[in-house]
């Protein structure tokens, strides 16, 4: 007889608490390991359709990398929902109020559009410095290639 196919039940995911320094590698690479971890697919236990994922505390957004012109090309939108109410921001002045929506948004375009997208956003902590509240955790460090 063949054996069958793993599928992970919701009751049986075991989440690990992730922590990333940003300040050591560009944004993109940082996004996609940020994504992988949020999502669990480095696991063998991923199941496509059940959120396995882990939690994931990043420090230092303030100094994350960014390569050629970025830093005043890339812009960021925001709309109030009202007519007109459409907002823009360079990166370099959303790094200086809101250090941590560069990361956000970067991942959340990462990782796929579905109904688990919420409950994976919601296992990402971001902290513009080197300081988080998360000691009790004991989040394992890991480095980004």
């Amino acid at each position: 007889m063949a054996d069958k196919t793993f599928s992970q039940k919701p009751a049986e995911v075991k989440r690990q608490w992730v922590l990333i320094d940003a300040s050591e590698t560009t944004l993109g690479r940082l996004s996609t390991q940020i994504a992988t971890y949020l999502i669990g697919k480095y696991k063998p236990t991923y199941t496509p359709h059940v959120d396995g994922g882990d939690y994931v505390v990043v420090i230092n957004a303030r100094d994350v990398v960014v390569t050629g012109k970025k830093e005043t090309d890339k812009i960021y939108y925001h709309h109030s929902g009202f007519p007109g109410g459409i907002k823009d921001a360079q990166l370099k002045e959303v790094r200086e109020k809101f250090p941590e929506r560069i990361i956000e948004a970067s991942v959340k375009g990462m990782l796929p559009k579905n109904k688990l997208l919420a409950d994976r956003m919601a296992r990402l902590r971001v902290f513009p410095g080197s300081e988080h509240n998360h000691e009790a955790q004991k989040p394992e460090k890991v480095e980004v290639q």
